[in-house]
């Protein structure tokens, strides 16, 4: 297979390098994703056809760069365009889980009630905002699901404010992959050492 590599036009190979990098970062970009929420198995298959396909990309660029420029042009342009591929899978995957707030100032109860009948999880509470009571309704869901559940929230009140951001930690909910590390980490470690 080598020899075919280094038979093929500088053209060719500078595509078939780009191509390459789009790929292996596309990988690391979704394994690094999948190292956060947990997915141990997941991380590790990526990681493993990720370096495998950097190698295949970096061993060509290195063996062949005397002959054109363009092979370090297109390895940085896969770098580059890898990242944007990277986020788009990533976001169609839609991995781990969500924790959305949902304000609404008449409607809460409803949109409780609505997402609870869709399956998820919900809590909501009684609250003062600016311009008189408020509904918060707290949700948590498969990060996949946020969306469906935001429009099915609006189409009971358009007016609604919503926040949603990734859940870091579970305990006995949705997010079962994610446990608290039993230990103080990072800088916090240097403090509990005795």
């Amino acid at each position: 297979m080598m020899e075919w590599i280094a038979s093929i036009p500088v053209w060719l190979l500078c595509l078939l390098i780009f191509g390459l990098r789009v790929c292996d970062v596309t990988l690391g970009t979704v394994r690094t994703v999948a190292i956060v929420k947990g997915y141990l198995g997941v991380a590790v298959a990526l990681g493993f056809f990720e370096v495998l396909i950097w190698i295949l990309a970096v061993s060509q660029v290195i063996v062949r760069i005397n002959e054109s420029i363009f092979l370090a042009i297109a390895f940085a342009g896969g770098f580059a365009a890898g990242n944007a591929v990277g986020i788009l899978v990533e976001r169609r995957l839609a991995m781990g889980t969500s924790v959305v707030r949902i304000l609404s100032a008449n409607h809460g109860r409803s949109i409780a009630e609505a997402i609870r009948l869709d399956g998820h999880d919900v809590s909501i509470f009684d609250g003062d905002g600016g311009a008189g009571p408020i509904t918060l309704v707290y949700a948590v869901a498969p990060r996949r699901k946020t969306k469906r559940m935001l429009q099915l929230a609006r189409s009971i009140d358009p007016d609604l404010l919503y926040v949603s951001e990734p859940a870091h930690e579970s305990f006995g909910g949705v997010a079962a992959r994610l446990r608290p590390v039993p230990h103080a980490t990072g800088w916090r470690a240097v403090f509990k050492k005795k």
